[in-house]
């Protein structure tokens, strides 16, 4: 049996403070500051992965403690040494295999030097992130009454290793294409490699002007405050949110009952799991990119994967096969750590009717 493991984080300082309760107390600043003196440890043990092919395997999570902001905005160096040091652990333990979760999958070169440094595989999980969240928001597009061929897609977040996969698969799929990211020259240049065959793309470095006529929003910035809110979005809009921490502000799901918000890559796992540790999931489900790491882990695939910012649409097609065959799938439609009601399926189609 190979083992794996799966490194995260806090995203912010609230998650902190619901674990510690007395750091509510502390400025913000001041918990940011003791956290880059905590070691990294182990979170817990994850036990009960059955393939259906009858593999099993077993894990743990290691929790690097920086939150978002520090591993993105801070000390580069300082936070690559820290997610190598959580690898090294995940090593140690006797894991074959490391996920490299949330901002942790994002500092430096994407997981590259950390694969340089460990004599284990390392992966993002990236490629099954696309490969189920493009599956959601298609099928969510589908449940609505939406043509994914007619409509119009917005990528927030383009340019990002998620966001430029992402962009080639959709783009002979969809009526138009919108790409947004910050850099207009990164953003021509995906553009200009997508619109091979006559896709029609625009780029768009303003999120209002890219969500205006958006039908279908693919959200995978790497931002550590939302970008999308309440009056950016067209009436039934599909937003599929990949990001961590959120892309989509709260707000939308209380002000604007005509889009729905879905979270990319929520993945039933097969066997009876159970993380021993609450991420917000029900039992038994997990993030895409956590499932990543248990898929090849189940396989046997135990060399580097998803690494680096040029994912290949043949090793996203490549995880979604090895994801069916292993028996994982679509937990169905969650927002903001909540079951989508059929309810709010039918007040957004009717909205999507009511515009034709």
């Amino acid at each position: 049996m190979k083992k794996f493991a799966f490194v995260i984080h806090p995203l912010d300082v609230r998650d902190i403070v619901r674990k510690y309760k007395f750091a509510a107390l502390l400025p913000n600043r001041v918990i940011e500051s003791l956290l880059r003196f905590m070691p990294t440890n182990v979170v817990s043990e994850i036990t009960g992965i059955e393939s259906v092919t009858g593999a099993k395997t077993e894990g743990w999570f290691i929790g690097c403690p920086l939150t978002a902001d520090q591993l993105k905005n801070g000390n580069q160096a300082r936070a690559t040494e820290k997610v190598v040091e959580a690898a090294l652990i995940a090593q140690d333990l006797g894991a074959e295999i490391v996920g490299l979760g949330a901002f942790t999958s994002i500092v430096g070169d994407a997981g590259i030097t950390v694969a340089q440094r460990l004599d284990i595989g390392v992966t993002t999980g990236n490629s099954y992130t696309v490969a189920t969240a493009l599956e959601g928001a298609t099928t969510a597009v589908e449940t609505l009454g939406h043509d994914p061929a007619n409509c119009t897609v917005a990528i927030l977040g383009a340019t990002g290793s998620i966001g430029r996969v992402a962009a080639r698969i959709l783009g002979p799929q969809v009526a138009r294409l919108v790409l947004n990211a910050r850099s207009e020259g990164p953003l021509k240049e995906l553009a200009d490699e997508v619109a091979v065959g006559g896709v029609q793309v625009e780029t768009q470095t303003d999120i209002n002007a890219a969500l205006s006529s958006a039908q279908i929003v693919i959200a995978v910035t790497s931002a550590v405050e939302s970008v999308v809110e309440p009056e950016m979005l067209r009436p039934g809009a599909v937003v599929c949110d990949v990001a961590r921490p959120r892309d989509v502000s709260k707000q939308v799901a209380e002000k604007r009952k005509d889009v729905l918000v879905i979270e990319g890559g929520a993945v039933a796992v097969p066997g009876n799991v159970d993380f021993h540790f609450n991420f917000g999931f029900p039992p038994g489900e997990s993030y895409a990119c956590m499932a990543e790491t248990m898929i090849l882990a189940l396989e046997g695939r135990c060399g580097d994967y998803s690494l680096g910012r040029d994912i290949q649409i043949e090793q996203v097609e490549e995880i979604a096969a090895l994801g069916r065959k292993h028996g994982f799938r679509l937990a169905g439609f969650r927002s903001f750590e909540r079951r989508v009601a059929q309810e709010h399926i039918d007040r957004v189609r009717t909205a999507i009717e009511s515009q034709n």
